[in-house]
């Protein structure tokens, strides 16, 4: 049906979408900085805002199992983690986007792969409000399946192949129904956690292979605050000690390969 000259219904249509499509992006990409703004400048290491859009207005998320509530975007909050948190790195040069260095133990200081995020210190819970993630001692209803290999009493050895300890416990996930860590004993006491998929279980033998770090830098993964659950600060920063061994375990690592 024409409604002006050659202009019908269908244009009108067509027409809508588009503008309905083009607000639905603007929508969604402003919606994507309620977390992560205002952005850190390179070459001041000040908070500071990129591109062409604004800031969403402030919603309140209460928080399930009494964790009370957040506001997002909060970008006082932000802008203070930013300018309160010190790194120990520095610039290569001084330009934007220039690469930056190490000034200090990369994988215990939290800088480039090792880097963790300011998840909230309290444990992950499940749909009923009970830990999320905890080792078989304290699980009664989770074990290890008949005829699959319990890895617990085996030995288990870093990219160096010395021996780093013993498979104390095997930490379950009971809301995804899979192994998250091995928590491995150490010989000079205590124990510390592994992730199971940063883990080579042995075909030949009662050994398990950490391949992201040494034997001696066992002694260094961060500790937990209760032998029986993590928090999800807790596991940022162990998850991400073993990420930063890929490059940081040894000289040869961060090294080019050609």
């Amino acid at each position: 049906m024409t409604i002006i000259g050659d202009f019908d219904i269908a244009q009108l249509v067509l027409y809508a979408f588009w503008a309905f499509f083009f607000g639905l992006i603007i929508y969604i990409q402003r919606e994507t900085m309620r977390e992560g703004y205002p952005l850190e400048s390179e070459t001041t290491g000040k908070p500071a805002m990129f591109g062409p859009w604004g800031l969403p207005a402030p919603k309140i998320f209460r928080l399930p199992h009494g964790h009370g509530e957040v506001m997002a975007p909060n970008p006082e909050k932000d802008a203070r983690e930013i300018t309160d948190r010190k790194f120990a790195l520095r610039p290569t040069e001084k330009w934007s986007g220039a690469p930056f260095e190490p000034t200090g133990d990369p994988m215990v200081d939290g800088v480039g792969p090792a880097s963790w995020a300011e998840r909230k210190d309290v444990p992950e819970m499940t749909l009923h409000g009970d830990a999320k993630i905890v080792p078989l001692r304290v699980s009664n209803e989770w074990s290890v399946a008949e005829g699959d290999r319990d890895i617990r009493g085996w030995s288990v050895t870093g990219c160096d192949g010395q021996s780093a300890g013993v498979v104390k416990d095997i930490w379950v996930d009971r809301s995804e129904a899979l192994i998250r860590y091995i928590e491995i004993e150490l010989p000079g006491g205590g124990s510390v956690l592994a992730p199971m998929t940063g883990v080579i279980v042995g075909m030949d033998g009662k050994t398990v292979k950490v391949h992201s770090i040494t034997a001696a830098q066992f002694a260094k993964v961060p500790a937990l605050k209760s032998p029986e659950q993590i928090t999800m600060l807790e596991e940022e920063k162990v998850m991400a000690y073993y990420a930063g061994g890929k490059l940081y375990a040894n000289a040869e690592r961060a090294e080019p390969w050609m």
